[in-house]
């Protein structure tokens, strides 16, 4: 898919601002990433121990807990992946190169997939419905972390390994901890635009009856008692629902408000409207890490039900037993399609307008030489 390239300026005039600790610390990710993936490789395994040997029970899905082995596999796996990623700041042959590489892709791998159920705890926290687990939530967070630092290890290394800045991937041989050069807010292309709506249409028909049952109206074999019923006692989703409102509806908006941020200009900057920040850049990690969380968990969910849906109906799996507020199992299942229709449409719209964020808002460090390390990938810079 075509990304849309534009100049590259830098947001302040004049002199750039004074660095502080943090900026500094942040500059320097390529460097201090490997040993933060270690030292969360050691944590965790500490903490999947712990849990192991005293018999705590952690949630990997509804009415199914980790056993002790799994958990100690995974601190395994947590300490071989965190010290790979500190290898990656050392000179290796090739023999290291490969066992470095196998153990960083198997340990991402897994707390990647570990990661996808940080969508389900957003959900719960912005509609109130409490935590379930403390113990779930604790493995998803850990998870996630480790991914993430993994993740940012894997980038440098990659870079590094291609002759390019670990940080801003352009060649350069200057220092890379320095000021950045960041493009100018841009839209995504035509294209872009036109996948991710469609995609998002998705969510109509799944939306609709929800919104339909909460309102008081009947559709699909499900009246609107029998919605009403489900949801009571629900805590603040059921105080929702109550107005009107459905808790898993408005999560579902605000995955589209951040699907639009990603594709126009209002998502790389500060609009008017947003006080004390208004023009200010939007760092670039804040739509990008939520947006390839949330994409990544929804379309594995919704590629997920479409299948099992598909399945159930051609009757290559059994039927699905029909529970409340659905009264037979036809109903059931195109409820399940219409979830995975939505869910898959919204995250693969969401992947796909973050692929182009991604691209539209690229730095380069300002120490590169800027007209040649742009040239390389084809982008004019724009020299005020």
């Amino acid at each position: 898919m075509a990304v849309p390239t534009n100049s590259l300026t830098r947001v302040d005039a004049g002199p750039p601002p004074e660095a502080t600790a943090w900026t500094t610390w942040w500059r320097r990710w390529p460097g201090w990433a490997p040993r933060a993936a270690l030292v969360w490789g050691v944590g965790d395994a500490v903490v999947q121990t712990a849990w192991a040997v005293t018999g705590t029970s952690v949630p990997v899905k509804p009415h199914e807990t980790y056993t002790a082995g799994v958990q100690f596999a995974l601190a395994a796996l947590a300490v071989l992946g965190g010290a790979a990623a500190q290898a990656t700041s050392r000179p290796l042959g090739r023999p290291g190169r490969v066992v470095v590489s196998v153990a960083l892709a198997a340990s991402l791998l897994v707390f990647g997939a570990g990661a996808l159920g940080v969508t389900e705890i957003l959900v719960t926290l912005v509609t109130l419905s409490g935590i379930e687990s403390a113990t779930g939530v604790v493995q998803i967070l850990l998870n996630t972390s480790g991914a993430g630092l993994l993740l940012m290890t894997v980038v440098a290394h990659r870079r590094r390994r291609r002759g390019g800045c670990p940080r801003c991937g352009h060649p350069h041989t200057r220092a890379g901890d320095g000021p950045l050069v960041h493009p100018g807010a841009s839209m995504a292309s035509a294209r872009t635009q036109v996948t991710a709506y469609v995609l998002m249409c998705g969510l109509v028909p799944w939306a609709g009856l929800k919104t339909i049952w909460t309102l008081g109206g009947d559709a699909l074999g499900v009246t609107a008692e029998g919605w009403r019923k489900l949801n009571e006692g629900a805590g603040a989703a059921g105080s929702l629902a109550s107005a009107g409102l459905d808790a898993s509806v408005m999560a579902a908006l605000l995955g589209v408000f951040l699907l639009t941020g990603l594709m126009y200009r209002w998502g790389m900057a500060f609009p008017r409207w947003t006080p004390f920040l208004s023009g200010r850049r939007v760092p670039r990690l804040l739509p990008l890490v939520p947006a390839w969380l949330t994409g990544g968990a929804l379309s594995v969910y919704g590629v997920v039900l479409n299948v099992m849906a598909l399945l159930s109906a051609i009757r290559v799996i059994p039927a699905f037993e029909p529970k409340p507020p659905f009264t037979t199992s036809a109903d059931l299942t195109w409820m399940v399609w219409f979830g995975g229709l939505a869910f898959g449409g919204l995250g693969f719209a969401l992947i796909v307008a973050a692929r182009s964020y991604a691209a539209r808002t690229r730095y380069i460090c300002a120490s590169a030489d800027t007209a040649e390390a742009a040239g390389s990938d084809g982008v004019d810079v724009d020299a005020r």
